[in-house]
Protein backbone atom coordinates (compact mmCIF):
# COMPACT_ATOMS: atom_id res chain seq x y z
CA UNK A 1 0.00 0.00 0.00
CA UNK A 2 0.96 3.56 -0.96
CA UNK A 3 1.54 6.24 1.95
CA UNK A 4 -0.92 9.34 1.41
CA UNK A 5 1.48 11.84 -0.54
CA UNK A 6 2.76 14.76 1.84
CA UNK A 7 4.68 17.52 1.32
CA UNK A 8 8.11 15.58 2.67
CA UNK A 9 7.68 12.91 -0.24
CA UNK A 10 8.57 15.91 -2.84
CA UNK A 11 11.93 17.23 -3.10
CA UNK A 12 13.92 19.14 -6.23
CA UNK A 13 13.63 22.29 -7.33
CA UNK A 14 11.19 25.14 -6.73
CA UNK A 15 9.40 24.04 -10.32
CA UNK A 16 9.26 20.79 -9.61
CA UNK A 17 7.85 20.59 -6.23
CA UNK A 18 5.15 23.45 -7.73
CA UNK A 19 3.98 21.07 -10.32
CA UNK A 20 3.97 18.17 -7.82
CA UNK A 21 2.39 20.46 -5.13
CA UNK A 22 -0.83 21.36 -7.76
CA UNK A 23 -1.64 17.65 -7.64
CA UNK A 24 -2.34 17.39 -4.12
CA UNK A 25 -6.04 16.78 -3.27
CA UNK A 26 -7.58 19.92 -2.62
CA UNK A 27 -5.18 22.28 -3.93
CA UNK A 28 -7.24 23.38 -6.65
CA UNK A 29 -10.31 23.80 -4.53
CA UNK A 30 -8.42 26.02 -2.20
CA UNK A 31 -7.45 27.97 -4.81
CA UNK A 32 -10.55 28.24 -7.22
CA UNK A 33 -12.35 29.54 -3.84
CA UNK A 34 -10.23 31.99 -2.73
CA UNK A 35 -10.75 33.30 -6.08
CA UNK A 36 -14.59 32.89 -6.31
CA UNK A 37 -14.39 34.84 -2.89
CA UNK A 38 -12.49 37.72 -4.04
CA UNK A 39 -14.23 38.18 -7.11
CA UNK A 40 -17.46 38.12 -4.98
CA UNK A 41 -16.14 40.87 -3.21
CA UNK A 42 -15.27 42.79 -6.04
CA UNK A 43 -19.11 42.42 -7.75
CA UNK A 44 -20.34 43.39 -4.48
CA UNK A 45 -18.70 46.61 -4.25
CA UNK A 46 -19.64 47.53 -8.25
CA UNK A 47 -23.33 46.32 -7.25
CA UNK A 48 -23.30 48.94 -4.64
CA UNK A 49 -21.58 51.67 -6.52
CA UNK A 50 -24.45 50.88 -9.00
CA UNK A 51 -27.22 50.68 -6.25
CA UNK A 52 -26.20 54.41 -5.47
CA UNK A 53 -25.80 55.91 -8.50
CA UNK A 54 -29.08 54.52 -9.85
CA UNK A 55 -30.66 55.59 -6.47
CA UNK A 56 -29.45 59.63 -6.76
CA UNK A 57 -30.50 59.62 -10.61
CA UNK A 58 -33.63 57.61 -10.24
CA UNK A 59 -34.92 59.79 -6.92
CA UNK A 60 -33.73 62.89 -9.22
CA UNK A 61 -35.78 61.99 -12.25
CA UNK A 62 -39.15 60.69 -10.13
CA UNK A 63 -38.87 64.22 -8.19
CA UNK A 64 -38.55 66.60 -10.98
CA UNK A 65 -41.39 64.45 -12.78
CA UNK A 66 -43.63 65.07 -9.88
CA UNK A 67 -43.29 68.66 -9.34
CA UNK A 68 -42.52 69.96 -12.56
CA UNK A 69 -45.96 70.03 -13.74
CA UNK A 70 -47.06 72.05 -10.55
CA UNK A 71 -43.78 74.08 -9.66
CA UNK A 72 -42.99 74.89 -13.41
CA UNK A 73 -46.59 75.65 -14.28
CA UNK A 74 -46.54 78.60 -11.61
CA UNK A 75 -42.97 79.73 -12.23
CA UNK A 76 -43.83 79.76 -15.78
CA UNK A 77 -46.89 81.62 -15.28
CA UNK A 78 -45.40 84.19 -13.36
CA UNK A 79 -42.11 84.75 -15.59
CA UNK A 80 -45.38 85.39 -18.39
CA UNK A 81 -47.13 87.46 -16.30
CA UNK A 82 -43.65 89.45 -15.16
CA UNK A 83 -41.66 89.32 -19.05
CA UNK A 84 -42.51 92.46 -20.17
CA UNK A 85 -41.73 94.04 -16.15
CA UNK A 86 -38.05 91.74 -16.80
CA UNK A 87 -37.46 93.10 -20.28
CA UNK A 88 -38.42 96.36 -19.53
CA UNK A 89 -35.34 96.44 -16.64
CA UNK A 90 -33.16 94.75 -19.17
CA UNK A 91 -33.93 97.45 -21.51
CA UNK A 92 -33.05 100.26 -19.64
CA UNK A 93 -29.63 98.52 -17.88
CA UNK A 94 -28.32 98.35 -21.33
CA UNK A 95 -29.98 101.72 -21.75
CA UNK A 96 -27.59 103.64 -19.17
CA UNK A 97 -24.91 101.47 -19.10
CA UNK A 98 -23.93 100.68 -23.05
CA UNK A 99 -24.69 97.18 -25.13
CA UNK A 100 -20.80 96.74 -24.96
CA UNK A 101 -20.20 93.18 -24.19
CA UNK A 102 -16.81 93.87 -22.29
CA UNK A 103 -18.57 96.15 -20.08
CA UNK A 104 -21.80 94.18 -18.97
CA UNK A 105 -19.17 90.84 -18.63
CA UNK A 106 -16.02 92.42 -16.95
CA UNK A 107 -17.39 95.28 -14.84
CA UNK A 108 -21.47 94.35 -14.54
CA UNK A 109 -20.34 90.66 -13.49
CA UNK A 110 -17.65 92.42 -10.95
CA UNK A 111 -20.32 95.27 -9.65
CA UNK A 112 -23.11 92.95 -9.09
CA UNK A 113 -21.31 90.39 -7.38
CA UNK A 114 -19.66 92.83 -4.81
CA UNK A 115 -23.00 94.39 -4.13
CA UNK A 116 -24.82 90.77 -3.60
CA UNK A 117 -21.97 90.10 -1.36
CA UNK A 118 -21.44 92.50 1.03
CA UNK A 119 -25.52 93.01 1.06
CA UNK A 120 -25.90 90.04 2.44
CA UNK A 121 -22.92 89.43 4.36
CA UNK A 122 -23.07 92.52 6.58
CA UNK A 123 -26.67 91.54 7.45
CA UNK A 124 -24.25 88.19 9.54
CA UNK A 125 -20.90 90.41 10.00
CA UNK A 126 -23.85 92.67 12.49
CA UNK A 127 -25.33 89.42 14.15
CA UNK A 128 -21.66 88.05 14.78
CA UNK A 129 -20.01 91.51 16.29
CA UNK A 130 -23.05 92.71 18.24
CA UNK A 131 -24.90 88.96 19.01
CA UNK A 132 -28.09 90.56 17.92
CA UNK A 133 -31.23 90.15 17.12
CA UNK A 134 -31.45 87.59 20.37
CA UNK A 135 -33.96 85.50 19.10
CA UNK A 136 -31.39 84.56 16.15
CA UNK A 137 -28.87 82.94 17.88
CA UNK A 138 -30.76 79.95 18.80
CA UNK A 139 -30.22 78.99 15.30
CA UNK A 140 -26.60 78.81 15.67
CA UNK A 141 -24.96 75.83 14.41
CA UNK A 142 -21.79 75.67 16.72
CA UNK A 143 -23.35 77.83 19.92
CA UNK A 144 -20.36 79.71 22.05
CA UNK A 145 -18.74 80.13 19.11
CA UNK A 146 -17.94 83.76 17.45
CA UNK A 147 -19.92 85.12 20.13
CA UNK A 148 -18.86 87.76 19.52
CA UNK A 149 -16.41 87.49 16.52
CA UNK A 150 -12.85 88.36 16.74
CA UNK A 151 -12.60 91.85 14.99
CA UNK A 152 -8.99 91.65 14.51
CA UNK A 153 -9.53 88.13 12.84
CA UNK A 154 -12.99 89.96 10.80
CA UNK A 155 -10.49 92.69 9.56
CA UNK A 156 -8.26 89.77 8.20
CA UNK A 157 -10.94 88.33 6.54
CA UNK A 158 -12.40 91.36 5.29
CA UNK A 159 -9.21 92.48 3.84
CA UNK A 160 -8.21 88.98 2.17
CA UNK A 161 -11.69 88.98 0.59
CA UNK A 162 -11.33 92.26 -0.80
CA UNK A 163 -8.36 91.42 -2.84
CA UNK A 164 -9.80 88.46 -4.27
CA UNK A 165 -12.93 89.86 -5.18
CA UNK A 166 -10.96 93.10 -6.93
CA UNK A 167 -7.71 91.47 -8.22
CA UNK A 168 -7.97 87.90 -8.57
CA UNK A 169 -11.61 88.22 -9.52
CA UNK A 170 -10.66 90.81 -12.03
CA UNK A 171 -7.78 88.66 -13.85
CA UNK A 172 -10.55 85.66 -13.99
CA UNK A 173 -13.53 87.35 -15.31
CA UNK A 174 -11.34 89.34 -17.96
CA UNK A 175 -9.97 85.60 -19.21
CA UNK A 176 -13.65 84.78 -18.70
CA UNK A 177 -14.37 87.06 -21.09
CA UNK A 178 -12.41 85.96 -23.98
CA UNK A 179 -13.04 82.18 -23.35
CA UNK A 180 -16.41 83.10 -24.04
CA UNK A 181 -16.21 85.35 -27.28
CA UNK A 182 -13.96 82.57 -28.46
CA UNK A 183 -16.66 80.10 -27.34
CA UNK A 184 -19.40 82.25 -28.58
CA UNK A 185 -22.85 83.04 -26.58
CA UNK A 186 -25.71 84.55 -26.56
CA UNK A 187 -25.55 88.19 -26.77
CA UNK A 188 -29.38 89.20 -28.05
CA UNK A 189 -31.13 91.94 -26.57
CA UNK A 190 -34.04 89.60 -25.53
CA UNK A 191 -33.88 87.55 -22.51
CA UNK A 192 -34.36 83.98 -22.74
CA UNK A 193 -37.49 82.17 -22.22
CA UNK A 194 -38.00 80.26 -18.74
CA UNK A 195 -37.65 76.89 -19.34
CA UNK A 196 -34.53 77.96 -21.00
CA UNK A 197 -33.17 79.53 -18.05
CA UNK A 198 -34.37 76.60 -15.47
CA UNK A 199 -32.62 74.15 -18.24
CA UNK A 200 -29.11 76.35 -17.39
CA UNK A 201 -29.42 76.82 -14.27
CA UNK A 202 -29.72 72.70 -13.53
CA UNK A 203 -26.41 72.03 -15.55
CA UNK A 204 -25.16 74.59 -13.76
CA UNK A 205 -25.48 73.04 -10.56
CA UNK A 206 -24.27 69.72 -12.01
CA UNK A 207 -21.07 71.18 -13.36
CA UNK A 208 -20.30 73.03 -10.17
CA UNK A 209 -20.75 69.89 -8.18
CA UNK A 210 -18.13 67.88 -10.11
CA UNK A 211 -15.72 70.63 -10.55
CA UNK A 212 -15.89 71.67 -6.80
CA UNK A 213 -15.84 68.69 -5.54
CA UNK A 214 -12.88 67.38 -7.04
CA UNK A 215 -11.21 70.87 -7.31
CA UNK A 216 -11.70 70.89 -3.26
CA UNK A 217 -10.40 67.07 -2.74
CA UNK A 218 -7.20 68.57 -4.77
CA UNK A 219 -6.97 71.43 -2.49
CA UNK A 220 -6.93 68.98 0.61
CA UNK A 221 -4.09 67.03 -0.43
CA UNK A 222 -1.12 66.80 2.33
CA UNK A 223 1.65 68.67 -0.45
CA UNK A 224 -1.49 71.77 -1.10
CA UNK A 225 -3.23 71.92 2.40
CA UNK A 226 -0.63 73.60 3.96
CA UNK A 227 -0.01 76.20 1.22
CA UNK A 228 -2.99 76.43 0.01
CA UNK A 229 -6.30 75.37 1.60
CA UNK A 230 -5.17 76.04 5.45
CA UNK A 231 -5.44 79.15 5.26
CA UNK A 232 -9.59 78.76 4.37
CA UNK A 233 -9.30 76.59 6.98
CA UNK A 234 -8.60 78.75 9.74
CA UNK A 235 -12.01 78.66 10.60
CA UNK A 236 -13.49 75.84 12.44
CA UNK A 237 -16.44 77.48 12.74
CA UNK A 238 -16.87 79.63 10.06
CA UNK A 239 -18.80 82.83 9.77
CA UNK A 240 -20.55 84.06 6.30
CA UNK A 241 -18.30 86.63 4.82
CA UNK A 242 -15.54 83.79 4.95
CA UNK A 243 -16.55 82.02 1.82
CA UNK A 244 -13.85 83.88 -0.06
CA UNK A 245 -11.25 84.07 2.74
CA UNK A 246 -8.76 81.61 0.51
CA UNK A 247 -5.75 81.73 -1.03
CA UNK A 248 -5.50 83.41 -4.29
CA UNK A 249 -4.56 80.53 -6.59
CA UNK A 250 -7.48 78.65 -4.63
CA UNK A 251 -9.98 81.04 -5.38
CA UNK A 252 -9.21 81.12 -9.09
CA UNK A 253 -9.31 77.15 -9.40
CA UNK A 254 -11.99 75.60 -6.43
CA UNK A 255 -14.16 79.25 -6.18
CA UNK A 256 -14.39 80.90 -9.33
CA UNK A 257 -13.77 78.21 -12.23
CA UNK A 258 -16.33 75.84 -11.46
CA UNK A 259 -18.82 78.38 -11.12
CA UNK A 260 -18.02 79.83 -14.49
CA UNK A 261 -17.82 76.40 -16.74
CA UNK A 262 -21.66 75.85 -16.60
CA UNK A 263 -22.10 79.22 -18.36
CA UNK A 264 -19.22 78.63 -20.89
CA UNK A 265 -20.40 74.97 -21.60
CA UNK A 266 -24.09 75.98 -22.57
CA UNK A 267 -22.83 79.79 -23.89
CA UNK A 268 -25.55 81.31 -21.95
CA UNK A 269 -26.62 84.93 -21.93
CA UNK A 270 -25.12 87.55 -19.74
CA UNK A 271 -28.28 88.30 -17.28
CA UNK A 272 -28.86 84.14 -17.35
CA UNK A 273 -24.86 84.02 -15.66
CA UNK A 274 -25.52 87.05 -13.86
CA UNK A 275 -28.18 85.14 -11.98
CA UNK A 276 -26.30 82.12 -11.64
CA UNK A 277 -23.09 83.84 -10.30
CA UNK A 278 -25.41 85.35 -7.79
CA UNK A 279 -27.46 82.07 -6.61
CA UNK A 280 -23.66 80.27 -6.10
CA UNK A 281 -22.64 83.51 -4.32
CA UNK A 282 -25.52 83.27 -1.97
CA UNK A 283 -25.26 79.50 -1.84
CA UNK A 284 -21.96 79.83 -0.28
CA UNK A 285 -22.53 82.65 1.74
CA UNK A 286 -25.65 80.67 3.62
CA UNK A 287 -23.34 77.64 4.03
CA UNK A 288 -20.98 79.38 5.52
CA UNK A 289 -23.13 81.86 7.86
CA UNK A 290 -23.11 79.01 11.11
CA UNK A 291 -26.57 79.58 10.76
CA UNK A 292 -29.38 76.86 10.24
CA UNK A 293 -32.17 79.31 9.56
CA UNK A 294 -35.73 77.93 8.99
CA UNK A 295 -36.48 77.94 5.50
CA UNK A 296 -33.38 78.27 4.02
CA UNK A 297 -31.01 75.03 2.64
CA UNK A 298 -29.62 73.36 5.69
CA UNK A 299 -25.81 74.09 5.78
CA UNK A 300 -25.46 71.15 8.11
CA UNK A 301 -22.85 69.75 5.76
CA UNK A 302 -20.03 72.04 5.12
CA UNK A 303 -20.11 73.63 8.91
CA UNK A 304 -19.18 69.45 9.33
CA UNK A 305 -16.60 69.91 7.34
CA UNK A 306 -14.87 73.23 8.57
CA UNK A 307 -15.36 71.31 12.12
CA UNK A 308 -13.65 68.09 11.14
CA UNK A 309 -11.90 68.40 7.71
CA UNK A 310 -12.02 65.14 5.54
CA UNK A 311 -15.55 64.74 5.32
CA UNK A 312 -18.13 66.77 3.04
CA UNK A 313 -15.83 68.24 0.37
CA UNK A 314 -19.42 69.09 -1.94
CA UNK A 315 -22.04 71.39 -2.47
CA UNK A 316 -24.93 68.60 -3.29
CA UNK A 317 -23.51 65.63 -1.52
CA UNK A 318 -24.65 63.55 -4.26
CA UNK A 319 -20.89 62.97 -5.03
CA UNK A 320 -19.78 63.04 -1.46
CA UNK A 321 -22.78 60.18 -1.37
CA UNK A 322 -20.90 58.35 -4.46
CA UNK A 323 -17.36 58.41 -3.42
CA UNK A 324 -18.48 57.75 0.69
CA UNK A 325 -16.59 61.09 1.87
CA UNK A 326 -19.42 61.90 4.12
CA UNK A 327 -19.69 58.78 6.07
CA UNK A 328 -18.84 59.70 9.47
CA UNK A 329 -21.13 62.87 8.72
CA UNK A 330 -24.44 60.55 8.17
CA UNK A 331 -23.36 58.24 11.11
CA UNK A 332 -23.59 61.16 13.41
CA UNK A 333 -25.91 62.90 15.23
CA UNK A 334 -25.67 66.35 13.21
CA UNK A 335 -26.70 64.53 10.37
CA UNK A 336 -30.06 64.34 11.67
CA UNK A 337 -30.62 67.89 11.14
CA UNK A 338 -29.82 68.12 7.83
CA UNK A 339 -32.75 69.20 6.54
CA UNK A 340 -34.41 72.29 5.85
CA UNK A 341 -36.56 73.91 8.28
CA UNK A 342 -39.96 73.75 8.12
CA UNK A 343 -41.13 75.58 11.38
CA UNK A 344 -39.50 78.37 13.88
CA UNK A 345 -37.95 75.73 15.86
CA UNK A 346 -34.48 75.43 15.62
CA UNK A 347 -32.96 72.12 14.41
CA UNK A 348 -30.76 71.82 17.66
CA UNK A 349 -33.79 71.61 19.80
CA UNK A 350 -35.76 68.89 17.23
CA UNK A 351 -32.52 67.00 17.18
CA UNK A 352 -30.66 67.48 20.16
CA UNK A 353 -27.30 66.22 21.09
CA UNK A 354 -28.15 64.39 24.69
CA UNK A 355 -31.21 63.12 26.05
CA UNK A 356 -32.68 65.75 28.25
CA UNK A 357 -34.79 63.12 29.79
CA UNK A 358 -32.47 61.53 31.06
CA UNK A 359 -31.92 62.23 34.83
CA UNK A 360 -28.54 62.68 35.96
CA UNK A 361 -26.82 59.70 38.39
CA UNK A 362 -25.63 60.56 41.91
CA UNK A 363 -22.03 59.64 42.48
CA UNK A 364 -20.81 58.97 45.99
CA UNK A 365 -17.54 59.17 46.87
CA UNK A 366 -16.02 56.25 48.90
CA UNK A 367 -14.43 57.52 52.70
CA UNK A 368 -10.96 57.32 52.64
CA UNK A 369 -10.03 55.12 55.72
CA UNK A 370 -10.56 51.98 55.34
CA UNK A 371 -13.13 50.96 58.63
CA UNK A 372 -15.62 48.47 58.60
CA UNK A 373 -18.11 50.90 60.30
CA UNK A 374 -20.60 52.13 57.66
CA UNK A 375 -19.85 55.25 56.24
CA UNK A 376 -22.43 58.05 56.90
CA UNK A 377 -22.68 59.92 53.52
CA UNK A 378 -22.44 63.49 54.09
CA UNK A 379 -24.88 65.65 51.29
CA UNK A 380 -21.16 67.62 49.95
CA UNK A 381 -20.03 64.24 48.96
CA UNK A 382 -22.52 63.80 46.46
CA UNK A 383 -21.64 64.85 42.99
CA UNK A 384 -23.89 64.66 39.61
CA UNK A 385 -22.19 62.93 37.23
CA UNK A 386 -22.66 65.05 34.06
CA UNK A 387 -24.65 63.95 31.18
CA UNK A 388 -22.14 62.33 27.91
CA UNK A 389 -22.48 64.33 25.10
CA UNK A 390 -24.06 61.68 21.89
CA UNK A 391 -21.98 62.78 19.14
Amino acid sequence: RMAAPTMENYQGDDDHLLVRRQRLPGFKAKRSSGASESGNAIAGEVLSSLKKTLFVIGSCIVIFIAVRNSLTLHLQNFWGASGNFWQHQWDKLLYTFGDDPYNLLVYGTLIVSYVVYWGVGIFYIFMDMTMRPEAFRKYKIQPGTNEPVSNWKLLKVIGVVHFNQTVVAWFCVWASYHAMQWRGYDQSKSLPTFHWVLFELAVCILVEEIGFYYSHRLFHHRHLYKHFHKLHHEWQAPISVTALYAHPLEHMIANLMPIFLGPFLLGSHMSTSWLWFQLAQLSTLNAHSGYHLPFFPSNEAHDYHHLKFNQCYGVLGVLDLLHGTDDRFRNSKIFSRHIMMLSLTPARALFPDQDQDAKPKAVVKKSSKSSKVPHKTNEKEVERKPEEKIE
